[in-house]
């Protein structure tokens, strides 16, 4: 259904606009699959959030991420499926996860720090980490989500230090490490993606 959707869809903008090839058409389609296939699977998480007890801690670890996660970018699985598990998992297991313990003072202070210098280096190799069929060209664009994607990190990891809600600081920590994660070389080869330079070369990349 959402194959049809994306496709009508990307068919109409055709019409509009016939300069459009089909290598930049797919690109389209692929970036509404994306928009519209996000829907079902927010719905869908926030159903098991509700069913496993955890409906406002999931809302606020997606809202809460939504900043760096959209600046940062990360990998796309490559069925409707595996995203919609991955989604339900990442967003229903870290707050899951976060009510069951309490991080001592000095070790919350140790793993923030540590987490905060693996980011600040995974953000300047990987960020924005774009894929094959959504590529991010413009050199502009691309130096704008990094400065984001720095501030963003940063920020949600220095309200974790001074906040006092335990759950909440645990679900900072642990969505922005994993968030961080989904951006590196490691996972992309493991979910056999590729970013965008690695396709269509630095030379494709424009300056506006």
């Amino acid at each position: 259904m959402i194959d049809k959707i994306c496709m009508f869809l990307t068919n109409k903008i055709r019409q509009e606009m016939p300069e459009i090839d089909d290598e930049r058409a797919e690109v389209i389609n692929y970036g509404l699959q994306n928009i519209v296939g996000e829907i079902p699977k927010i719905f869908i998480m926030l159903i098991v959030a509700y069913i496993l007890g955890i409906f406002k801690l999931a809302l606020f670890t997606f809202i809460a991420l939504l900043p760096y996660k959209g600046a940062s970018g990360g990998v796309h699985l490559k069925s409707h499926i595996g995203c919609i598990l991955f989604t339900t998992g990442f967003y229903c297991i870290i707050p899951f996860v976060s009510k069951l313990f309490v991080l001592p003072e000095l070790a919350k202070y140790i793993i923030i720090i540590g987490i905060w210098i693996f980011g600040m280096i995974m953000i300047k190799l990987y960020a924005p980490a774009d894929t094959e069929n959504v590529p991010i060209l413009s050199i502009k664009i691309r130096r704008k989500k990094q400065l984001l994607s720095y501030f963003t990190f940063t920020l949600a990891l220095l309200i974790a230090m001074f906040i006092n809600n335990s759950t909440i600081c645990n679900i900072l920590i642990l969505a922005n490490f994993v968030q961080t994660i989904t951006i590196t070389k490691l996972i992309y080869r493991l979910t056999n993606n590729k970013y965008g330079y690695e396709v269509y070369g630095n030379t494709s990349i424009q300056s506006v």
